[in-house]
């Protein structure tokens, strides 16, 4: 059996979309399910689009998220990615483009820009150029003659206008297109390097990927790959094509959607193995209802005919909570480590802030809800003393300050302010008037938070902002509700 190998091609142009870093994953997994390879293989031909530090990011992202690749062209060695801009110095792809000319499948073209020009026409209001095939014509000798004179030239694939070419997909099954519909594309373009598909299927073929994952967006370019690997001769690999990924208004996941990269969602407070565990089921199901996944459990569990082609809804509310999950089951380390720049950002007081964050990591969805959740330890915000009132502990303003003038001194007296300590105290005063406790720790904890959720108790609070502050936001309550 021809043991599984898949790639992973993305091209340096910016943050890694969640639609590539679905890719990468797919192909990982389909990969390592079968024990097979994974590479990474830069396909930097394109040397308009390339984006400074766009190379870091993608190496990054994949190192974030546990995609690494197995081998790259220095075998023995570290393994780094094969990168496309060194095989095109190589002379790889002119090479491959050449022994295509031999055979009659492809052909060099001089065509000027002006020409080229002259070819386009407007259809549904979109500019489309069909090349007519006007160099395919041209004599050897008349070849010869261009490259002696040094003319640029393009190298074009020489696709027949006559019949059909069936392309097969392992999710969609056979598709058929006319072949006037297939347009003779660039291969080799003037400056020598390869088009986008022509060293795609190049290096796909020498490189022995067995299974290429693509989004269906490349649907439609699909046709003129099986040709050219028909026209070399070779074996072609298997397809899979991955449904579109859409916002919640069903329309396809754009830059513009603030959350449509890797790292606009690490920038947003999400843990990189909620956003792998998720994107994995964008499009993807599981054959049980299991939703959480480490990345070693989708290696074991992911068949690619599970792929649906039915389009993926990136829904917040659960990658929301998916991330909750993640959270509340990390590591207390790990967790304070990402959450401290957080508490940092909002508190600038000498308070514990792993006591803080420990308050917090059960509350949150994302590390950015932090900030949130803990300002009122910086400052006491402003707030209304109608927040007093809770009907289900039949709290009023009145019973309110009547509850915080009796406790202020209780307080004022408490040498422990520890949270064991405080609450033992209060609780004394809680049996003493025959109360629920509620009743008694609702209105303190609205005076030293000023707000009605937070994410400790009363006297957990207090421990943190110490008896000096606690004591003076008591009273600050007491001085609203008697305004």
């Amino acid at each position: 059996m021809t043991k599984i190998r898949t790639r992973y091609a993305p091209s340096p142009t910016g943050r890694m979309h969640v639609g590539n870093l679905r890719t990468a994953l797919y192909a990982y997994l389909i990969a390592k399910h079968e024990g097979g390879d994974y590479l990474l293989r830069i396909e930097d031909t394109d040397q308009e689009r390339f984006v400074e530090g766009a190379l870091e990011i993608i190496y990054d992202t994949l190192k974030d998220t546990g995609l690494q690749h197995d081998e790259g062209p220095d075998l023995g060695g570290p393994a780094g990615p094969y990168v496309q801009s060194d095989r095109q110095k190589a002379g790889i792809y002119m090479e491959h483009a050449k022994m295509l000319v031999d055979k009659g499948e492809a052909y060099y073209c001089f065509c000027t820009q002006e020409r080229l020009n002259s070819l386009k026409r407007t259809v549904n209001g979109e500019e489309i150029m069909t090349y007519d095939k006007h160099c395919l014509h041209l004599s050897k000798e008349e070849i010869e003659a261009n490259l002696k004179a040094g003319m640029p030239f393009v190298i074009r694939q020489n696709n027949p206008k006559e019949g059909t070419t069936t392309f097969h997909d392992e999710l969609y099954g056979d598709i058929s297109v006319d072949n006037a519909e297939l347009d003779d594309m660039v291969l080799l373009k003037s400056d020598g390097f390869p088009t986008y598909n022509f060293a795609n299927v190049v290096d796909d073929h020498l490189q022995g990927i067995t299974h290429v994952v693509r989004g269906n967006e490349y649907l439609s370019s699909a046709p003129k790959y099986n040709r050219l690997y028909e026209a070399f001769g070779w074996e072609i690999p298997a397809y899979i094509h991955c449904p579109t990924i859409t916002n919640e208004e069903h329309k396809k996941l754009s830059k513009r959607s603030g959350h449509s990269s890797y790292q606009d969602l690490i920038d947003q407070g999400f843990v990189s193995e909620a956003v792998v565990n998720f994107v994995a089921l964008l499009g993807w199901s599981p054959e049980s209802n299991q939703e959480i996944f480490t990345l070693d459990e989708l290696v074991k569990e992911f068949d690619y005919k599970n792929i649906s082609k039915s389009p993926a809804v990136f829904d917040m509310v659960k990658l929301k909570w998916m991330n909750g999950e993640y959270i509340k089951a990390m590591d207390f380390d790990k967790f304070y480590a990402m959450a401290e720049p957080h508490l940092k950002k909002v508190i600038t007081k000498d308070l514990d802030l792993k006591k803080i964050a420990a308050m917090v990591k059960t509350r949150i969805e994302t590390f950015l809800d932090i900030e949130g959740h803990i300002d009122f330890f910086e400052a006491l915000p402003e707030y209304d003393p109608q927040m007093y009132v809770h009907k289900k502990m039949k709290s009023t303003k009145e019973t309110s300050l009547s509850v915080l003038k009796d406790v202020l001194p209780i307080l004022e007296a408490q040498g422990d302010f520890s949270n064991d300590a405080l609450y033992e105290a209060l609780s004394a005063y809680v049996a003493e008037k025959n109360v629920k406790t509620g009743f008694v720790m609702w209105p303190i904890r609205t005076a030293v938070s000023g707000k009605q959720m937070t994410p400790a108790g009363a006297t957990e609070i207090m421990e943190v902002l110490g008896k000096e502050e606690s004591l003076a936001r008591i009273r600050r309550g007491i001085a609203l509700l008697e305004a």
